[in-house]
């Protein structure tokens, strides 16, 4: 008999839970889904996320869905670093086989981690580009930042990354500032996988998109992370982007995730009634 041993996921969150607030076995209890809140009637405390798990694998996509203030943006400034949870643990493995453990990092080496190995596609591409300067600028501000020094290859590089984003390259020396907004999403994303990261988080990445740019966005993504081979984690408020982007997901709501399984399971057939509604939403 073969013994076959198990691959390590690229990233891992374990029992990931954060409040505002003081928090106590009372004020978990009494927040929640059954609850239908996740701020303590009493003490006022936030319960934004609370017992959150998943793993996501190389070459897999992972969706997180849920309304606002479902918690899903707290897992993910979570798994990035923006903040320390009060509970859980998460860890990354890295491109050269060593384990990140995020929740015990540092500013600075978070700092490291985010230029290397874990790249952010923000909903808002400004918040991920600096319109100021080009497209190529952009891109070569993060490999400078992991120790690129020579023009040509910087040039060379970002000329690739923005020909497979289907940014056309007599727009390299432009102003970011000047692209449409599907556009930009498109430098976004090259540069997110600047330095071919082991985890890209994709936050809401066709938010504010007109339908059929959001397509084609959409369409890019899902080849991008096929062929880079990333782990990615997916938020989003909408089931068709899950769908069209994922292999599983968790459904969050009020802090707790109510439902994880298959994409195409819980689209199919979703168990929750919260997850009936989101399912329901996106078919309509």
């Amino acid at each position: 008999m073969t013994n076959i041993t198990p691959v390590a996921p690229t990233l891992a969150v374990v029992g990931l839970g954060h409040a505002y607030g003081g928090i106590d076995d009372t004020t978990i209890a009494e927040t929640g889904p059954a609850a239908g809140t996740s701020k303590h009637a009493r003490t006022g405390t936030v319960v934004a996320a609370w017992d959150v798990s998943f793993d996501v694998a190389g070459g897999e996509a992972l969706g997180v869905i849920g309304e606002s203030g479902s918690g899903k943006s707290t897992v993910m400034k979570s798994i990035a670093g923006d903040i320390m949870p009060t509970t859980g643990r998460v860890t990354l493995q890295r491109g050269d086989g060593t384990t990140a453990v995020i929740t015990e990092m540092s500013p600075a080496e978070i700092r490291a981690l985010r230029v290397n190995d874990l790249s952010i596609v923000h909903q808002n591409p400004a918040d991920g580009l600096d319109l100021r300067i080009t497209a190529g600028g952009n891109i070569a501000d993060r490999l400078t930042a992991a120790g690129w020094r020579n023009f040509a290859a910087i040039r060379e590089r970002a000329a690739e990354l923005l020909t497979r984003t289907e940014v056309p390259l007599d727009r390299m020396d432009d102003p970011v500032g000047s692209f449409s907004g599907g556009m930009r999403q498109r430098v976004q994303l090259a540069k997110a996988l600047a330095n071919t990261p082991s985890v890209v988080l994709l936050d809401e990445p066709t938010t504010g998109l007109d339908a059929s740019i959001a397509a084609g966005v959409l369409d890019l993504i899902r080849g991008l992370l096929d062929e880079f081979g990333l782990a990615a984690v997916v938020v989003s408020h909408d089931f068709s982007v899950i769908e069209m982007l994922t292999q599983r997901c968790v459904v969050m709501q009020h802090g707790r995730v109510v439902e994880h399984g298959l994409t195409d399971q819980l689209l199919e057939d979703p168990a929750h009634p919260y997850s009936q509604r989101l399912v329901g939403a996106a078919r309509a």
